[in-house]
Parts: C-alpha cells; sequence; structure tokens
C-alpha cells in the first residue's frame, strides 16, 4: 500500500478550483453550474475559480488534463471540485505528469466517472473524497440536503473521526435542468430503510473503490489498477449510475475481483444505495424496491464465495443518489459489525 501524505484542511476564505476533467455539462447548463458556484461561496465560504475547458463541452483530453495539473499546481488553490461526472476519463488519465500532481497534492472532489482520478491520486498516497459535485450536489434544486452539508463539512474542515450513520431519507429521482425553474423545485424525498449488514466482523481498513461501470473499465485496462500488494487490508467501496446495470454486472465485477485474490485481502465492503430511477427508466417505488433487492443479493453471493466472513455494508448514502455520504478514499475507514457503527476519518 503507498504510503498517504496527510492533507491540511481548508479554512473558509480559501480558494478552490473548479475543473470538468470528464464531461463539459456546465456549457449546456450554466444556470445549474451557478447555482453550484454560488453554493461554494454561500454555505462554505469558499471562492471558486473555474478553468478554460470547465464549460467546454468534448474539450480535448489534452486541454482538459493541462487545466486539472494547473489546478492542482496552483498554490492559491486548498482543493480541487469537479464540476460533474462523464463516461471517457479513463482516457485522459495518460496525459497527466504524475509528478506535478505528487508534487502538489490538495483534496479533490467528485464521483462516478472521476473514479478513475481517485484511483491516480490513490496510487500516488494522496487521499480523496468521493463525492459532491458542483452541478449535481452543490446545486441540489431547491437548496442543498442538511445531511450533504454536514458530510462535505466533515471533508473540507474537520480532522479525525466521524461517527456516520443513515439518512432519515433520499432521492434517486431528478428535475430536468433545461428548465432553469426547476432549480426552485424541491425533489419528492422517499423514506430511508437504513443500512443493510451481512456479517458481523470488526473491521479497519483504507478506502478504495468508486463507481462500479467505471470500475469495469478499470478493469479491462488494468494498467491503472492498485498492485494486489497495495490494496492488502483496505476496505473497498462500490456504486453504481444512472445507467442502472443489471445486478450481474456486480456479480460479474466481484467475481473478478475475487479471482485476483482482491476479495480475501478486504477488511469491509461499503455498497452505495442504487439509483433505481432515471428519466428513460422511471421506476415505480415497488420496481425501485426489487431491483435493489437484486442487486444485494448479487454482491452477498458473489462475496461469499471468496470470502464468508468479511463485513458487507449495503443501501450506504454515498454515490449517485441523494443526500450523500462524502467518502474519504485512501483514509481509515472503522467498521464495528455487532454494533452495525461506521467512522470514517477525515
Amino acid at each position: 500500500m503507498p504510503s498517504f501524505v496527510t492533507l491540511p484542511k481548508l479554512v473558509r476564505g480559501d480558494q478552490v478550483a473548479v475543473v470538468s476533467p470528464s464531461a463539459g455539462l456546465p456549457e449546456l447548463f450554466p444556470w445549474v453550474q451557478e447555482l453550484g458556484l454560488q453554493r461554494l461561496r454561500e454555505v462554505f465560504g469558499l471562492h471558486p475559480l473555474e478553468y478554460p475547458t470547465t464549460r467546454r463541452m468534448r474539450a480535448p483530453l489534452e486541454a482538459r488534463a493541462q487545466d486539472l495539473m494547473q489546478a492542482f499546481a496552483n498554490p492559491a488553490n486548498k482543493a480541487v471540485f469537479t464540476s460533474i461526472g462523464g463516461d471517457d476519463q479513463l482516457q485522459l488519465l495518460k496525459y497527466l505528469d504524475p509528478t506535478v500532481i505528487r508534487a502538489n497534492p490538495k483534496p479533490f472532489f467528485g464521483y462516478s466517472d472521476n473514479t478513475h482520478l481517485h484511483t491516480f491520486l490513490w496510487n500516488l498516497g494522496i487521499p480523496s473524497y468521493y463525492g459532491s459535485a458542483v452541478m449535481t450536489q452543490l446545486a441540489m434544486q431547491q437548496q442543498m440536503h442538511d445531511y450533504t452539508v454536514q458530510s462535505l463539512t466533515h471533508a473540507l474542515f474537520t480532522t479525525g473521526e466521524v461517527e456516520v450513520s443513515a439518512a432519515a431519507s433520499y432521492t434517486d429521482e431528478g428535475l430536468p435542468w433545461d428548465e432553469p425553474a426547476n432549480l426552485q423545485q424541491t425533489r419528492r424525498l422517499d423514506m430511508n430503510e437504513g443500512w443493510h449488514w451481512d456479517g458481523t466482523a470488526d473491521a479497519t481498513g483504507r478506502l478504495w473503490g468508486g463507481c462500479v461501470e467505471s470500475l469495469v473499465a478499470q478493469v479491462a485496462a488494468e494498467k491503472y489498477l492498485p498492485s494486489p500488494a497495495a490494496l492488502q487490508g483496505s476496505v473497498l467501496y462500490l456504486e453504481t449510475s444512472e445507467s442502472m446495470p443489471p445486478p450481474w454486472v456486480l456479480n460479474y465485477l466481484l467475481t473478478g475481483f475475487g479471482e485476483r485474490g482482491w476479495l480475501q485481502q478486504f477488511q469491509a465492503i461499503l455498497v452505495g444505495r442504487p439509483k433505481a430511477w432515471d428519466f428513460d427508466r422511471p421506476l415505480t417505488r415497488e420496481q425501485k424496491a426489487a431491483y435493489c433487492q437484486q442487486q444485494r443479493a448479487a454482491v452477498v453471493q458473489a462475496v461469499r464465495l471468496y470470502n464468508p466472513l468479511v463485513p458487507i455494508i449495503q443501501n450506504v448514502d454515498f454515490g449517485h443518489t441523494d443526500p450523500q455520504l462524502v467518502l474519504p478514499s485512501g483514509q481509515m475507514a472503522r467498521i464495528l459489525g455487532k454494533e452495525q457503527r461506521l467512522f470514517l476519518t477525515y
């Protein structure tokens, strides 16, 4: 496992970079981006600085990589936020100079396709934060969820271990961005049934993982994956995107991890609440419940073939549903299995 640096915490008044290393959706929906930037200023007291490709759809990969490296290299930036995810970030990694980023470590925020950058940073021994994109969590319609604000506040400003628990309610349904008036609306919330625990062992380890669809691509490319030795004793985290992959995709991915020997090395496995609704697939509540149950069963079935004791916690509030728990990738998670308690070190 790489030796991880300790990143300084931010203070209100700090400048933060905002980049689009995947999709340049701020160009198409500037009113959404502006709301997210406003929340950085007003809720967290930070001063966002955008880069040339932040609001540029289909910007060349090399240009996006240059912006990202400049965002890290600029000593005035105390953190780097992403606008949103996308689908081509894996192809960007070859244009990054690891020496630039290793010499200028700072907190990085994003999720989904930004899984690739989280792994890139993990391999350099730089912790990062899985969650809180500008256009989604920060630009949440009507107002940010208190649970999200609290979690992002821990990531930005708090040092040490924090016990985290399930949000009281959640949403995985969206409001169309093409109508600016929707930013004043409130999404429908459903009651959260809580986290699903399988296994009673205690565990401690550094977090590594990300979005399942991105990890499938990483495994296929292989060259960007951590080494087996580096993953020894870590805690895996997984979640699925709005593409709503069938449960067998998780089963296949985890089976591959098992054949690599990884499932025997992980100390615990955290799985985010599945997003079970999209504009193209607006499932009913009953259909959502069935999809989520099938995914949970697929995870347990795959993992238990290789590791009968590792604690598995599913339906956790990170990933593509809201409110969102920010996971400190590359930092420590501690699980008390019998007590069903989870602690994260920020």
